[in-house]
């Protein structure tokens, strides 16, 4: 979302003088008299009472009023203008519709984009900034990903304590609408706590935890393991159901589901959709050491029917998780590659022998026209002498 900047032609008092009227024409308690105390008490009276203007001015109107204030606010210096932002912040998100919130985070983006990039105030604002947009569904437009958010606070990263905070913000918002993008939310934000921290992260652990394996498109779930406050949960339910979508297969799942039906429903965790995504685990499993399968070893791993197998397998190339062809009349499935549901050291070895064998291979063939080459040249040679 991008906004222009802010250009008011006259001065801060006289732009003062003229809220004040128009907030007092509006009805709201505030006085036509400027303050003695400075601008700051002045801006501070008028923030208290502009949400006045959201019951009986147009979407336009309040956009222009709105402006002004961003106007005057980014002209106070930082050591003074905390509290007023804050409370202007707080205010805006208080819009009652969502004409008005697509209002409110305009402002307050104009009032983000024109705060210095040095500004621990900027945060505060995109935190706001957030809350506005799920009002209105923009959030998509203020928040791009992970990587994006951090480039916007380079100049001026905030605290731990922060980043936590507007990452359980952004999980907030981001679970009903996209799922994926929530779950890497949360990973970063148990990604903030250390050694010493990472114990009281129980709750945002297991939220990271369900949200993971809630979210249909992700199946690489090992990486959670490795997390300081997911190793404090070992020993927990979630942490042993977590362990099963990461190296067990189906059966594994069927039975502690068997013994922990009330645990699954009261996580929010859907049993059809768990069985579906560790079908797909399983099949990705079986493929990393099974060039080929048969329909009825797939039956039995998968526990369905060998009708569904057809069905199943164009899911999962759905994915692009495994490439596969089917041969329908041999009944059997041949794998050319599949995602590996962990990557570990032994992942790492593989690699690292694959890509040897490639540059072997790469050398033998460089060698191979190196004496080709050599040939032809002798024989041409040869030739030459000859004639």
């Amino acid at each position: 979302m991008s906004t222009p900047p802010v250009f008011i032609e006259i001065s801060l008092d006289e732009q003062v003088q003229e809220l004040r009227k128009y907030f007092k024409g509006l009805g709201a308690e505030i006085s036509l008299e400027k303050s003695s105390k400075g601008i700051e008490d002045d801006l501070h009276k008028i923030i208290g009472v502009c949400e006045v203007c959201f019951k009986v001015a147009t979407p336009t109107e309040i956009d222009g009023i709105l402006n002004s204030i961003v106007s005057i606010m980014i002209s106070i210096p930082l050591d003074r203008g905390e509290n007023i932002v804050l409370a202007f912040c707080e205010k805006l998100t208080k819009a009652p519709e969502t004409p008005l919130a697509k209002v409110c985070l305009q402002s307050l983006w104009r009032l983000f984009n024109n705060l210095c990039v040095t500004s621990p105030l900027r945060y505060h604002v995109y935190y706001h900034l957030v809350q506005v947009a799920k009002q209105c569904d923009q959030v998509k437009d203020v928040f791009i990903g992970v990587v994006q958010l951090k480039q916007q606070f380079a100049e001026c990263p905030p605290s731990p304590e922060q980043l936590q905070k507007l990452y359980r913000l952004l999980h907030d918002v981001l679970k009903d609408t996209n799922s994926e993008m929530a779950a890497k939310v949360m990973i970063e934000l148990l990604g903030t706590y250390t050694t010493e921290n990472a114990s009281v992260a129980r709750d945002d652990a297991l939220k990271c935890i369900v949200s993971a394996l809630a979210d249909p498109n992700t199946f690489l779930l090992d990486p959670l393991l490795a997390l300081k406050p997911v190793h404090f949960l070992e020993g927990e339910l979630i942490h042993d159901l977590l362990s099963i979508f990461v190296y067990e297969k189906l059966p594994a799942y069927l039975q502690f589901y068997q013994n922990h039906k009330e645990f699954v429903t009261t996580q929010g965790l859907n049993h059809e959709q768990n069985i579906r995504k560790m079908r797909l685990l399983t099949f990705m499993q079986l493929a990393e050491s099974n060039p080929e399968m048969t329909f009825e070893q797939l039956t039995k791993e998968l526990q369905i029917s060998e009708k569904e197998v057809e069905p199943f397998i164009i899911e999962i190339l759905k994915t692009k998780l495994v490439r596969a062809r089917l041969d329908q009349a041999n009944r059997k499935v041949y794998i050319s590659s599949t995602m590996h549901r962990t990557f570990g050291k032994q992942q790492w070895v593989q690699l690292r022998d694959l890509l040897q064998l490639w540059k072997d291979n790469i050398a033998t063939v460089e060698d191979g026209l190196k004496n080709v080459s050599t040939a032809q040249v002798e024989l041409a040679r040869k030739q030459k002498f000859i004639n």
